[in-house]
């Protein structure tokens, strides 16, 4: 029995890679402990960011494009996860944490069948062979977070082993590139996640608690319209 049954169990992070067709998830990667820490970078697409607006400003772009924006920001996400099989020491770990790494490698590999009939194609004289590609990967954090992403870095720091060097305990550090509509053809099913997480942001954003003009030393309105 439980000494606190009043508290709920956490939720993990994860990745979770699914068939693009239908939509079925194809396996489901539970992190063993949620990061402490995550590290996310906004970049807006705007429209005038490049040349410059000449006149003798400082400006660059396009002066009637400088509020405009080409599609939706490209986001970034980082962090560190852990495994420890230590940590598990009730469940039979013959191969050490070398599965759980593997998993989480095979997301940036493609499998052995694509190459060999990539091979295939390129001994039968075929001209062009279209890159493989790879199942659609989301990540979860929690459920207000759930979009698709292309994993950009995987960093392994191995940090002890078993008798027969088997890892048991390492370090990952991942990157992540949140894709949106910008990155995927029309009516994907990728494109269709990242619209909701959108559409989750927006709800997020509206329930925020708005200020008023006096708090940030706005008096009037009239400073507003360039007439204060």
């Amino acid at each position: 029995m439980t000494r606190y049954p009043d508290i709920p169990k956490p939720i993990r992070s994860g990745l979770v890679v699914v068939d693009p067709d239908h939509g079925t998830p194809q396996r489901v990667i539970v992190l063993q402990f949620n990061p402490d820490t995550l590290e996310r970078s906004i970049a807006p697409q705007s429209a005038g960011d490049s040349g410059d607006a000449g006149g003798g400003g400082t400006g660059s772009g396009d002066r009637n494009e400088a509020l405009r924006l080409k599609g939706p920001a490209q986001e970034t996400w980082k962090f560190t996860a852990e495994i420890d099989a230590t940590d598990q020491l009730e469940i039979a770990a013959p191969d050490g944490i070398h599965p759980q790494l593997a998993v989480l490698e095979m997301l940036v590999q493609p499998t052995t069948a694509q190459l060999r009939a990539a091979t295939r194609l390129a001994q039968n004289g075929s001209i062009e062979i279209s890159p493989i590609e790879m199942p659609l990967t989301l990540f979860t954090w929690g459920s207000k977070r759930v979009m698709p992403v292309r994993l950009t870095e995987l960093s392994v720091n191995e940090s002890a082993f078993d008798v027969h060097l088997n890892p048991i305990r390492a370090s990952l550090s991942v990157g992540m590139k949140i894709l949106t509509v910008s990155d995927l053809p029309a009516g994907h099913r990728g494109a269709d996640l990242y619209m909701a997480h959108l559409a989750q942001k927006e709800r997020l954003a509206a329930a925020a608690r708005g200020g008023g003009l006096g708090a940030p030393g706005l008096g009037g309105a009239g400073l507003l319209t360039g007439r204060g």
